[in-house]
């Protein structure tokens, strides 16, 4: 069975290494305008997307893309109920390349969150992770990793056999960066 050509992660963390509050939401101190530039042109670039069932990269073309919706409340893979571009998937019960042949389409594989999508996708591997970090704070928010803030972002992007290849100022005035992680 086939496989996507390429995994690549997106995320923008706090200083602590969060995705979102402790409720889910997104606070405005992560939703910097150069970094959802960059965000949605990554993930328009991507023949598929995947995200948990409560997070998507949003924007006018997110139902356009064909997905795969992460969830455990199915056996293996379903019809999404209201996307017919979606594909429901339980990794516990289906594997990726099961998945991926299932949504017929080839291509990249963008992956968006939450924290056990982008937990699952470091054991299968990803070919890129692009982490871009603000200077926000998030007490008691949702981590981008499951391990996150025992150990930062980095440390279990590189215990998983990446390595940082190149970082660059997304917005000088609000001190956004992103690194671009790659497989060893």
């Amino acid at each position: 069975m086939k496989l996507p050509r390429r995994i690549e992660g997106y995320a923008i963390v706090s200083r602590d290494g969060m995705i979102c509050t402790a409720d889910g939401s997104m606070p405005a101190e992560l939703k910097i305008e150069a970094d959802q530039r960059f965000f949605h042109d990554g993930v328009n670039r991507a023949a598929a997307v995947a995200n948990g069932r409560h997070s998507n990269e949003g924007g006018p073309h997110a139902a356009a893309h064909p997905r795969l919706v992460l969830t455990r409340r199915i056996p293996a893979l379903a019809p999404h109920p209201t996307n017919p571009k979606a594909l429901l998937w339980n990794p516990a019960g289906a594997p990726l390349a099961e998945a991926w042949q299932a949504l017929r389409i080839d291509g990249t594989l963008a992956v968006v969150g939450g924290t056990d999508v982008f937990g699952l996708f470091l054991a299968i591997g990803y070919d890129a992770f692009f982490l871009s970090r603000a200077p926000a704070s998030i007490p008691d928010g949702r981590p981008v990793f499951p391990g996150v803030p025992a150990r930062t972002p980095e440390a279990i992007l590189a215990a998983h056999s990446m390595v940082k290849r190149s970082e660059c100022v997304l917005d000088e005035g609000a001190q956004v960066t992103v690194a671009d992680w790659t497989r060893r």
